[in-house]
């Protein structure tokens, strides 16, 4: 008791005093209420962090509550909030980008803000700043004091500390994005590559997309020979493809295997190999948004699109291409048949240098996979007026180290190849898995077929089939902007034990969707053979009367689940 009454006390005086602490590296040195200097001892701080972090604390940017993911704002052991470098995109509408694994660079519009490594000084756009606290680093994650931020980008802080809240004001509004911006000029830019003779532009551009959402922490040299023959397609190089086949086998974990294992162009690709990261979400933005394309180049990697052209067949069409100023812009009817990465725009780009002048300036910037010859070194200008540029994005959001979770359960090794519903746009589906050892479920991964889909995550313990589905337990709820694949976190982790059966459920509710769950089934139009032997799922209109979707509906449920072995 005595603890605790001091915790209420020291939480009083942390109201007052520890979001505004004076540069002083002993960390003992506050500002009071009237302004003047207060002294605190250290190991108070150190009381109140463990305190204040033992309940997640509530985190509130311009209204809107941030929560999910593995990490979350914290108070350090010197009573500083910090935030961990990967939600500043998401929060503040900014770059996070760590260069030379030292200086992280934080972009919003014109602001141009930079922190290193164990630094307190930042630099916004030039000047200098003295921090409370430094750019620190533990276990792999790069925390940000949020000092930086608010002095940065112009927030006000408020805490409250009897309701573990902490909320951000922004006086600069929303992000206004440059006129002109270029991955070539952030060392962003993705390696361009050659796909030669064959039909891989898809895989091409998904690894390049997926390569330059790692710069600059992480260059990468991703295996377009892997993905495109060790994948459940079974499809030759020379049949082409698309981003739906490169979603799958990502999100399966079947790849992405370095260059340097399985080179490309010897139509061989060795067995065995294990992918060097996970991907977890894919999103898929909507057509012809081109703010929404832009804010992802911006905020977090390249955009897969696709584009019509009658180059692929090696010939130099001068009626949509200006060879001579690497521009190409097609205003017809055909369908895309290529697939390029928008790495930037110009929102100023002359409409006079293309060919085929459009009805007005401005073109992204895409990498291409037809060599270094091609274009400028490899990058070409596509006009905002194109048919096809915009139609298709595809969006590598989230990849994690090998390690984040043990092991994966799923059954739709194909992926969203079709959609099942009720004519309506919201419906249940559901997967049964068994444990195969002692483990923890601690995320489910499913696609939301449409924006602003809404959510709610159900877990079921030593369940024997459908009738047990009304035990189901709430683990997640949100809502997801765009379509995509997602991994939900769950709020706690679900105990397992080997030989379980364990079910996981999701309700969805997709706006003007008709068949809002994805599936895999053996569409004819991909020349399929799904094994349908490798899943129990289940779908259902409200929950109560569930439908087996492999004997009912012959597909598999795409929706995975993930674990973490217990120890």
């Amino acid at each position: 008791m005595r603890q605790r009454a001091v915790y209420f006390v020291i939480t009083g005086l942390l109201a007052v005093c520890v979001c505004i602490r004076a540069a002083d590296p002993s960390g003992s040195r506050t500002v009071g209420r009237d302004g003047n200097a207060a002294y605190w001892e250290p190991e108070w701080f150190s009381i109140i962090s463990s305190q204040v972090n033992e309940k997640p604390i509530r985190f509130f940017v311009d209204g809107k509550e941030i929560s999910g993911g593995k990490y979350s704002v914290r108070l350090s052991r010197e009573g500083q909030f910090q935030i961990p470098s990967e939600l500043l995109p998401e929060c503040f509408s900014c770059t996070s980008l760590f260069y030379d694994n030292s200086c992280l660079v934080m972009d919003r519009g014109e602001i141009h803000a930079r922190l290193s490594l164990g630094s307190r000084e930042l630099l916004v756009d030039g000047e200098k700043i003295d921090l409370s606290a430094s750019l620190e680093e533990e276990n792999g994650v790069i925390y940000v004091p949020l000092e930086a931020v608010e002095r940065a980008f112009s927030y006000e802080r408020d805490w409250n500390a009897e309701e573990n809240t902490l909320t951000l004001t922004g006086r600069n509004g929303e992000l206004v994005l440059p006129a002109v911006y270029d991955y070539r000029e952030e060392g962003r830019a993705p390696q361009v590559k050659n796909q030669g003779s064959l039909g891989t532009c898809w895989a091409f551009a998904s690894m390049m997309a997926l390569e330059s959402s790692l710069l600059p922490e992480q260059r990468a040299d991703f295996s377009e020979d892997h993905m495109s023959l060790r994948n459940s397609f079974h499809l030759d190089q020379n049949a082409g493809g698309d981003y739906t086949m490169s979603m799958a086998y990502l999100l399966a974990w079947q790849g992405p295997v370095p260059e340097e294992e399985d080179a490309y162009g010897d139509g061989y690709s060795p067995p065995g190999l294990e992918p060097v990261c996970h991907v977890q979400e894919i999103q898929v933005l909507p057509e012809k948004d081109y703010e929404a394309i832009k804010r992802a180049v911006y905020l977090t990697g390249g955009v897969q699109s696709s584009l019509y052209t009658s180059m692929v067949t090696g010939e130099n069409d001068q009626r949509y291409y200006n060879k001579e100023m690497g521009a190409y812009c097609y205003t017809g009817t055909e369908k895309p048949n290529h697939d390029v990465v928008i790495i930037g725009w110009d929102d100023t780009y002359p409409r006079e240098n293309f060919n085929a002048v459009p009805e007005g300036d401005g073109a992204f910037i895409c990498a291409n996979s037809w060599g270094g010859d091609f274009g400028n070194d490899g990058y070409f200008y596509v006009s905002y007026y194109d048919s096809n540029i915009g139609i298709h994005n595809i969006l590598y959001a989230r990849a994690e180290d090998t390690d984040n979770y043990d092991r994966l359960y799923q059954t739709d090794l194909c992926g969203w190849v079709g959609q099942l519903g009720y004519g309506k746009e919201n419906a249940y589906f559901a997967n049964i898995y068994t444990a195969q050892e002692r483990e923890e479920l601690t995320a489910v991964g499913f696609y939301a077929t449409g924006p602003d889909t809404s959510y709610e995550v159900y877990t079921v313990k030593d369940v024997s089939g459908s009738a047990q589905f009304g035990r189901r337990r709430l683990a997640a709820s949100g809502i997801l902007k765009n379509a995509g694949f997602y991994t939900i976190d769950l709020r706690r982790s679900i105990e397992l034990e080997p030989g379980e059966r364990f079910a996981v459920i999701v309700s969805v509710k997709t706006p003007g969707a008709v068949h809002p769950v994805a599936v895999e089934y053996n569409s004819p139009d991909k020349d399929l053979s799904v094994d349908l032997s490798d899943g129990e799922g289940y779908i259902s209109y409200r929950g109560s009367v569930w439908e087996r979707v492999e004997s009912g509906q012959e597909c598999n449920v795409c929706l995975k689940a993930y674990t973490k072995i217990k120890k």
